[in-house]
């Protein structure tokens, strides 16, 4: 699991989405968010052009059975609107606390923290 969670997050700072179709389930189950491949992939598409340069690292990863808990830190510069946003140039770095569920090498279930924080970055004033 280790492992395959590497690779996912190999495919995240690629933007590779065809390669994150390959490991989220297509009937995928989001809490609070649409479910279905196709909505993550949009969101995740939405969130690359506005933050080109977005990257993901590890900060912690706990493996138990079929699923993974990670607490991750994400970074990137605003420069395409992003929900509503115009660009800002600014630079982010937002830490990120997720919840797979893993089966037959595919997502099957997600949950995390919202994008909260990554909003008020944006949209704090100067």
């Amino acid at each position: 699991m280790r492992e395959w969670f590497a690779d996912y997050l190999e495919a995240c700072n690629r933007h590779d989405l065809d390669a994150l179709r390959s490991l989220i389930d297509p009937s995928v189950r989001r809490a609070h968010l649409p479910g279905g491949v196709d909505a993550w992939l949009s969101d995740l598409a939405d969130l690359y052009a506005a933050f080109p340069d977005w990257r993901v690292r590890r900060i912690l990863l706990v493996v138990e059975e079929d699923r993974i808990a990670a607490h991750l830190r994400s970074s990137g510069t605003h420069t395409g609107a992003f929900r509503g946003i115009a660009p800002t140039g600014r630079h982010v770095n937002v830490a990120e606390f997720a919840f797979y569920r893993v089966a037959d090498g595919r997502i099957i279930e997600f949950t995390g923290s919202a994008d909260a924080e990554l909003l008020a970055q944006i949209s704090a004033s100067v």
